[in-house]
């Protein structure tokens, strides 16, 4: 496959400071900067925004938010940056329309092992969040940008504001990722490519459909905790604190 014979240190590249990246895990680095302690020690055990919001405070959950975003934009950035290097004879005879489906393709691997490392960190003991915000950030470069983050992110508010859990919501946008990734690549990327002389192929839609869907799988297997407690009807809600 042209993809792994001609992109391969490409791919091994991106995989490996896509994973790096997701490393960082900003929920225990903000909560030790705020509390000095081990956000995994508190709360629900989880190092992620939803239990720093819960255990620590607002602040460090919204730095949280943003810097659990950035490091997926930043994966995405860097694969598009290392895809677009012209450095080797075997890549100027591959056509635009091939290598933007090897980019794309590229860029899903990256998200993916960017939400791997979030929820592995390497630097903190194997033990990290459940990817949501990460997948956010992935979202927002992955193509049709910003499309992707706006219809994911609709469909988290609708469950979120009916039901005020955020694992409801989270829940729900893990569903609809592959499913609007579908829908974005097949109509509004691959169907009007047929129009012209480089159409992409139906392989590219499938295949890159088929890894959002396995993040999406990922992170709502993560969630299974909060699947047991929706159930049984214990999963918290997000409530206006009142004043006294």
């Amino acid at each position: 496959m042209e993809f792994i014979t001609v992109y391969w240190w490409r791919i091994l590249i991106s995989a490996v400071v896509s994973y790096l990246l997701g490393s960082f895990s900003f929920a225990i680095i903000f909560t030790k900067l705020a509390k000095n302690q081990d956000v995994r020690t508190m709360g629900s055990g989880n190092a992620g925004f939803t239990n720093v919001l819960r255990s620590v405070g607002v602040v460090p959950a919204i730095f949280t938010f943003a810097f659990d975003c950035l490091k997926g934009i930043i994966a995405m950035l860097f694969t598009m940056w290392l895809f677009g290097l012209d450095v080797d004879a075997a890549t100027q005879s591959i056509s635009e329309a091939s290598k933007y489906e090897y980019l794309t393709i590229a860029k899903c691997l990256a998200g993916m092992f960017c939400v791997l490392g979030h929820s592995f960190p390497v630097f903190f003991g194997f033990r990290g969040g459940k990817g949501v915000t990460t997948m956010a950030g992935i979202l927002l470069i992955i193509d049709p940008m910003p499309w992707m983050l706006v219809l994911n992110l609709a469909v988290f508010l609708v469950f979120f504001l009916a039901t005020k859990i955020i694992s409801v919501g989270s829940l729900a946008c893990t569903v609809s990722v592959p499913v609007w990734h579908f829908v974005m690549t097949y109509f509004f990327i691959y169907k009007p490519s047929l129009e012209t002389s480089e159409p992409y192929s139906m392989t590219y839609v499938w295949v890159t459909t088929a890894i959002m869907f396995l993040i999406g799988l990922f992170v709502a297997i993560l969630h299974r905790q909060n699947i047991k407690r929706l159930i049984r009807g214990e999963e918290k809600k997000i409530k206006a604190k009142k004043k006294a």
